[in-house]
């Protein structure tokens, strides 16, 4: 009986991974091999492998996602150390949460009014008596608006972590002679280190893909597969070749969650 309640309860959850993650992932990987004419082929990927535009948009958007991931790092963790040891936390957290509420597209556009030629920085930039600066359609603007969605999908996997350690085991450290900074060290920072993973899944994986961003804040200058998928499904059409780039970057995003696997790895309550 409770294993007929548990697969009736189940149900919906398989049903939706099957239509919505494992149906996708087979389509995409059979029109990889579709040509233009609707013929099996692998040209698609021989084309990939020997195309340096392909390659470069490869190692961009790596890069890019590297660095957008070290940035939101760098930030997210003394961010939410600090959090975690407010009597407030509850409040900081939600403001944290709460930009994830707003369309991404509006984010974007905010950033457009305020990064433009007239946007408020330039404003200010003017008023000081500095005069404006070309800030739209930079890598650093790129990034830091990059960066600053991604935000709070680091800050909360690393601030749970850090709630989640016993403060007996913090006083014990401290109890036993260890500094503040070697408690953090020895103690603190191993224990997080399945929150920071996580964090970086959810902020690399993404960033990986980005092409709206790409093409609304940086223009032309940032040129990653995201941007690729979306000029050849809506451009030239060659849902072949774009569903070949996609491929590439499942496999891209399945090695990086194997690198930062450390299920079970960790100190539990």
């Amino acid at each position: 009986m409770t294993t007929k309640k548990h697969w009736f309860f189940s149900l919906p959850y398989y049903l939706w991974l099957a239509l919505f993650v494992v149906a996708p992932l087979v389509l995409i990987f059979y029109q990889s091999f579709q040509g233009l004419n609707g013929h099996f082929t692998v040209q698609n990927y021989v084309n990939f492998a020997e195309s340096g535009v392909y390659l470069k948009m490869t190692f961009n958007s790596v890069w890019y996602a590297f660095l957008i991931t070290v940035i939101t790092l760098i930030i997210s963790y003394p961010v939410a150390y600090i959090i975690a040891q407010f009597k407030s936390r509850d409040f900081w957290l939600a403001l944290i949460i709460m930009p994830t509420w707003i369309n991404l597209l509006l984010k974007t556009y905010a950033f457009i009014g305020i990064l433009g030629e007239n946007g408020s920085i330039n404003n200010f930039l003017r008023f000081i008596g500095i005069g404006s600066h070309q800030l739209l359609f930079t890598d650093a603007s790129f990034m830091l608006v990059a960066a600053y969605i991604e935000l709070p999908f680091m800050i909360l996997p690393i601030y749970n972590s850090i709630v989640a350690i016993r403060p007996s085991l913090i006083n014990a450290s401290l109890d036993l002679g260890a500094s503040r900074w070697q408690t953090f060290r020895r103690v603190i920072l191993p224990l997080t280190k399945n929150g920071v993973f996580a964090g970086i899944q959810a902020v690399f994986i993404p960033s990986l893909s980005l092409f709206m961003i790409t093409r609304l804040i940086g223009g032309n200058r940032v040129i990653t597969l995201g941007t690729a998928i979306e000029e050849h499904f809506l451009t030239t059409q060659n849902w072949g070749m774009g569903s070949t780039i996609g491929v590439v970057l499942v496999v891209a995003m399945l090695i990086v969650m194997l690198l930062t696997d450390d299920s079970g790895k960790g100190v539990h309550r």
